[in-house]
């Protein structure tokens, strides 16, 4: 740990948010896309089992169909392998929780195996940086699928429902490809051209303008990962490549760029025409780029992640089975709801969880009273419950980019019909069940998460910190040198951006923990604006410049 010693005065703990916790934001971009995809994949195969008359068997199905929630940013390449790899992770889960259900009956066994699995889920999903939904859907199948009557003999065909309705998730994953191939890196480049006009609004000395810049940076960096995970170049993604470095040169020079040319690219590449072009290519753009060298050189394994996320791993384990044998000793019948609870609460630092725990208790609070309402609706036959779940998964996606607390109103009478699915259950029991589970699990889930602190934090800062000023260096080495490699060149440009936005992530995740010493918070600001203008500088000397339509050449950057 660094020796860096706490700042006089800076106090233990950090207060936890409550204004803004509730506050509605903008939907996604493609908020439309994951709803009408879980529909798809889980509508055939329940109304199929609603055709046979054996919709107790759905709980299996559905865990394959949700696994049409994931990797939606994601060019297809890249789509299809993290889908196999969700599905995959899913079927593993459901395993080892049937085959552990058929071997035992005692719920303590269960819960613990359970909150080990969540535990596990977490990890991978932060690690390989899934994205949403996470861990929760994983945690949410294999800790039902515990508390499901099972014998080993029924465990093939069990997971072999699973198996066929994951293909056929796969499958509306991919669809959309057939249409428009490039529309994940499309969005993912129009969102850094967007970031960086917004950059360049401020003139880089503005109000905002650091928090503009580091967003913008961040884009920038996810539009190349978008890009480099797209499969074989061409001609579109090598356009597409250029409009990205024109974003990266107006986040070198923000006070000499126009950010209206920008905004407008932006729209025309979020559209379905051709991808608008970035000037005139210089002979040797596909050098400057660098992109063949990066794609041979490989990204890092995500293994390498594991081990800074050893406490989050820890708050997992403990809160979900904490909270899971707390719910057994109130005698509530489905200790995998305040399991589920716990698992879904745990973010990248402990005020982030807290702020999660608020979202999710108004949210499965109001979502009882919305099942109390449908719930005669949906007692009419089997062919109102599958569509009133099928409306409640399309609303959950559909709300909960806004806030994850009214994703939450349509998840909470989701799972509640999901377990009506084997047979029609009194209301009453159901909601008080839920509601109590939902407290247990959110006051444990923290309180866990309150216990196990995460003093690594300031060490991964300084890990970070010193990744930055190593890449600065070379960058900085490369620029003294008379006539320096554009590979080479472009490489350092591209090792510091990367240093920089994760530095950004570890400083913001760090900044949200309780009880460590003081953050080199001075140290984070001169490390980040020395490394803007050195990257600034090797954007200067790369000969990248701006379209006269644009602004002014970057000439004027400093390094």
């Amino acid at each position: 740990m660094s020796s860096a010693p706490p700042t006089p005065g800076t106090p233990p703990a950090r207060r936890l948010p409550l204004a803004g916790v509730l506050r509605l934001g903008r939907p996604s971009d493609i908020w439309y896309k994951p709803a009408l995809s879980v529909v798809a994949a889980v509508a055939p195969p329940n109304l199929t089992l609603l055709a046979l008359d054996r919709l107790d068997l759905a709980m299996y199905t559905m865990a394959g169909s949700l696994c049409a929630l994931y990797a939606h940013n994601r060019p297809y390449a890249a789509r299809a392998r993290a889908l196999a790899w969700v599905v995959l992770g899913m079927l593993g889960g459901l395993g080892v929780s049937l085959v552990t259900a058929s071997l035992t009956g005692s719920a303590v066994v269960l819960v613990t195996v359970g909150a080990l699995l969540a535990a596990a889920q977490k990890v991978l999903c932060d690690a390989t940086r899934i994205g949403p939904p996470g861990n929760v859907i994983l945690t949410f199948v294999s800790s039902a699928a515990l508390f499901a009557p099972q014998t080993l003999g029924q465990v093939p065909g069990h997971l072999g429902l699973a198996v066929a309705a994951g293909v056929w998730a796969w499958l509306v994953g991919m669809a959309p490809g057939l249409l428009r191939p490039h529309g994940p890196e499309r969005r993912a480049t129009a969102h850094a051209l967007n970031a960086a006009a917004a950059y360049a609004v401020t003139r880089g000395t503005g109000d905002g303008h650091s928090r503009a810049r580091a967003g913008a940076a961040a884009a920038v960096h996810a539009a190349w990962q978008s890009l480099l995970s797209a499969g074989p170049r061409n001609a579109t993604r090598r356009d597409l490549e250029r409009l990205v470095v024109r974003a990266e040169v107006a986040l070198a020079a923000p006070a000499d760029t126009d950010p209206e040319p920008l905004l407008a690219r932006a729209r025309a590449v979020r559209g379905n025409g051709p991808v608008p072009q970035a000037g005139h290519p210089a002979p040797d753009a596909d050098e400057l780029l660098g992109v063949d060298a990066e794609l041979a050189a490989g990204a890092r394994p995500w293994w390498t992640r594991l081990g800074p996320l050893t406490p989050l791993a820890v708050r997992t384990a403990l809160g979900c089975a904490l909270a899971g044998y707390a719910s057994l000793a109130l005698g509530v019948g489905r200790p995998y709801w305040a399991l589920v609870t716990a698992a879904s609460l745990y973010q990248a630092n402990i005020t982030l969880t807290w702020s999660r725990g608020v979202q999710r208790v108004v949210g499965n609070l109001v979502g009882v009273l919305l099942f109390a309402a449908v719930a005669p609706l949906a007692h009419l036959g089997g062919a109102a419950l599958v569509l009133c779940c099928l409306a409640f998964n399309f609303g959950a996606e559909a709300l909960i980019g806004r806030n994850y607390w009214l994703g939450s109103v349509c998840v909470t009478p989701m799972a509640l019909l999901i377990s009506e699915f084997a047979g029609v259950q009194e209301p009453g029991k159901l909601i008080t069940e839920r509601v109590v589970d939902t407290l247990i699990g959110a006051l444990v889930g923290f309180t866990a998460a309150a216990v196990v602190t995460n003093r690594r934090a300031g060490d991964r800062i300084e890990h970070a910190l010193t990744a930055v000023e190593r890449a600065r260096g070379s960058a900085a080495v490369l620029l003294t040198e008379p006539g320096p490699g554009r590979s080479a060149l472009e490489a350092a440009r591209r090792d510091l951006a990367a240093a920089l936005t994760e530095l950004r992530i570890t400083t913001d995740a760090a900044s949200g923990e309780w009880w460590q010493r003081a953050l080199p918070q001075e140290r984070v600001v001169l490390a980040e604006r020395s490394a803007h203008r050195t990257l600034a500088a090797t954007v200067r000397r790369q000969g990248l410049h701006l379209d006269q339509r644009e602004g002014r050449t970057t000439e004027g950057v400093r390094p």
